[in-house]
């Protein structure tokens, strides 16, 4: 069964890009949405099993959505990638501090870049 994925975004272009290159890559794309409230929504209702999440969704802010997606979660927390054209350093305090898996920068972004990620997280 391929890997349930969530794609929040600000960007229309990045997310339609993002869509076919994963299930391209063999990566069922659940969802792809562009606020904190439509992250949330699909979250309940399709329980994917990754959430690739960008730093910055213009009004709103990644690091905070991780956060609620945790909360939503509860005993079962999901498996959450931070994403962004910003260098990681940027960052480099929030994202270690955040409960995401780690980043990946949008350029990187791919199935192999993923499943490598997701073994790293599971070893």
């Amino acid at each position: 069964m391929p890997l349930r994925c969530l794609i929040v975004d600000d960007s229309d272009h990045f997310r339609q890009a993002a869509r076919l290159l994963l299930e391209t890559d063999g990566i069922a794309v659940v969802g792809a949405v562009s606020s904190t409230a439509e992250a949330l929504r699909c979250f309940r209702e399709r329980r994917p099993d990754l959430v690739l999440v960008d730093i910055d969704l213009g009004e709103e802010n990644g690091f905070d959505l991780v956060l609620r997606l945790y909360e939503e979660a509860g005993d079962r927390p999901p498996r959450i990638i931070l994403i962004s054209t910003y260098d990681e350093q940027d960052f480099a305090e929030m994202i270690a501090t955040s409960p995401a898996l780690a980043f990946l920068s949008k350029p990187r972004l791919s199935g192999r870049a993923i499943d490598e990620i997701l073994r790293g997280a599971d070893a």
